[in-house]
This record gives structure tokens, C-alpha cells and sequence, in this order.
């Protein structure tokens, strides 16, 4: 299931953003960094804003302060000046779009209707429509969303491929089923990975050294994957091949070895494009 932090990050992608992070707070002790951004909507003409705020004691009063001062985002706008504009059309600079009021606000802490409702009666006097997303945002969308890829890996090569390459195609807004992100707790791992084997469009098999001598986990993905191909008669793994040979690939798997991988060599970016062009197609 992706993470509040992650829609966060991955909303409004397809608009120009630029971040900067605050200190709230007292002290360095009680104080929080909320991350606040601005969309640039050129093609609108407008600006919004966003912010991340992580759990904090007094989110209410936060998010008030939050909605009130807005004089950041001035300054960011008149400091980091973008020109946009198509061939015909007239140039258009940051500082030509006006700000369209609304303001997305993904909290951590989930806040009561009441103090969601006294910030939104602010905002209203302020001329600003506030957007709360939080953890019951981000659990009732992720169900939502179905996943269009299973990552299949070993558990060694998480933190150098497959956790970074999760995140990079979620950014791209292409769902991926993903350990980390979809295993709940207290449900079945079994018949979770089985629902995400059956449902997904793509499996992303992950070739390494160590994928290649698992024969617990991993061996039964494949295997899964293996059946699902020959009963849909249709192509469903895509394999990225790390520090693998094509000699070690067929003792695993003859018919694995005759199918087009993208390498890992070509790095996260271009793997993440090929995959997703793959996945999406």
C-alpha cells in the first residue's frame, strides 16, 4: 500500500512544483519540518499549494498557521522566476499566475471533522478551499488502485533495486505491487502475493545472484508466474537482469532466458522508462 508521504509526492506530478521545507515549532525540540510546495499550473494560469505535515502534537493549530501565512510562498515565487510558453503563444512567467486558492494539506495525524471543519471556516474567510488527505485517505485510495506490476525479488536486493524501483514507478504513477507497500498486517502473506500474482497486468521478475539460489520464496513467485502464462497464453513477465549471465539464466529457467530483459546496468531512470512503457503499453 503506498504511503500517505508517497501520494504526496507523487500527486500532481505532471505540473511544474517547487518544494521547501519549514521548521515549525517553539523549539528544536517541539518543532516539525512540513514540507510545502507550489504547483505552477501554466496552463491554468494558476499556482496552489500543498504540504506535508508529519505527525505532530498540534496539527490543528499548525494547519490554521499554515493557512494563514502565505507570504513563502510569495517570496519562492519572485525568487525562482520560470518562463513557459508554447511557439505562437505568448510568454508567461511564474510571476503572472495567480494563486487559485486551493490548498492540499496531507497529514499525518488524523484530525476531527470538527477541527477539519473550524480550519475550512478560516480558509473560507481567507478566500481559500482547503483539501485534507490523511492516513483514511491514503488506506481507502491505495484500495482503489489496482496494482498493474508484481515486483518479484529477493529480499537482499531491496534496498538497491527493487524498494527505489518501486517508488520511481509510483511516482510515475504506475501502481506496483510491492511487498513494503501492500502487505498488511494480519492478513494472509500467501494469499496476498497469490492475489497480486493473479491480478496484475505485468510481473517484474528481478534477476540476481541471489533471486537466482532462492528456493523458497521467490521459486514459488516464478513458478505462479510461470502457470499464469501458459493458462492466459499471453506474455506476462517482464525480467530485469542484474549481474546475471545468460548461462545462469537458462539453468533456472530455459524459457526465461529466451525472453527480452532490460538490464539493470542502464540505471534507475531508463530501467523505470522501459518498464513502464512496457507495463502501460
Amino acid at each position: 500500500m503506498a504511503t500517505l508521504k508517497q501520494y504526496f509526492d507523487t500527486d500532481f506530478n505532471r505540473i511544474l512544483s517547487v518544494n521547501q521545507p519549514f521548521k515549525y515549532g517553539a523549539s528544536q525540540e517541539t518543532s516539525v519540518e512540513v514540507i510545502c510546495r507550489i504547483h505552477l499550473d501554466f496552463d491554468a494560469a494558476v499556482f496552489y499549494i500543498s504540504y506535508y505535515v508529519p505527525d505532530f502534537g498540534r496539527t490543528k493549530d499548525l494547519c490554521l498557521k499554515l493557512i494563514n501565512d502565505l507570504s513563502w510562498a510569495d517570496k519562492i515565487i519572485k525568487e525562482t522566476i520560470v518562463h513557459r510558453g508554447s511557439i505562437g503563444d505568448e510568454p508567461i512567467t511564474s510571476t503572472d499566475l495567480n494563486f487559485s486558492g486551493r490548498v492540499f494539506i496531507y497529514s499525518e495525524t488524523e484530525l476531527s471533522s470538527t477541527e477539519r471543519d473550524s480550519i475550512k471556516v478560516t480558509a473560507k474567510n481567507l478566500k481559500r478551499t482547503v483539501d485534507f488527505r490523511s492516513q483514511s485517505y491514503a488506506s481507502f485510495r491505495s484500495n482503489l488502485e489496482r496494482p498493474l506490476a508484481f515486483i518479484s525479488h529477493d529480499t537482499r536486493d531491496k534496498d538497491e533495486i527493487a524498494r527505489p524501483l518501486a517508488v520511481r514507478l509510483t511516482t510515475m504513477m504506475c501502481p506496483v505491487w510491492y511487498d513494503e507497500f501492500s502487505l498488511k498486517p494480519g492478513t494472509s502473506l500467501r494469499q496476498s502475493i497469490e492475489t497480486g500474482l493473479k491480478e496484475c497486468k505485468k510481473c517484474v521478475l528481478i534477476l540476481t545472484p541471489n533471486f537466482l539460489a532462492n528456493t523458497g520464496w521467490t521459486k514459488t513467485e516464478f513458478n505462479s508466474i510461470f502457470t499464469r502464462e501458459i493458462l492466459e497464453r499471453k506474455d506476462v513477465v517482464v525480467p530485469i537482469w542484474n549481474n546475471v549471465t545468460v548461462q545462469e539464466v537458462y539453468e533456472y529457467s530455459p524459457s526465461l532466458a529466451d525472453t527480452v530483459a532490460i538490464h539493470w546496468s542502464k540505471g534507475l531512470d531508463e530501467v523505470a522508462r522501459l518498464l513502464y512503457n512496457s507495463i502501460t503499453k
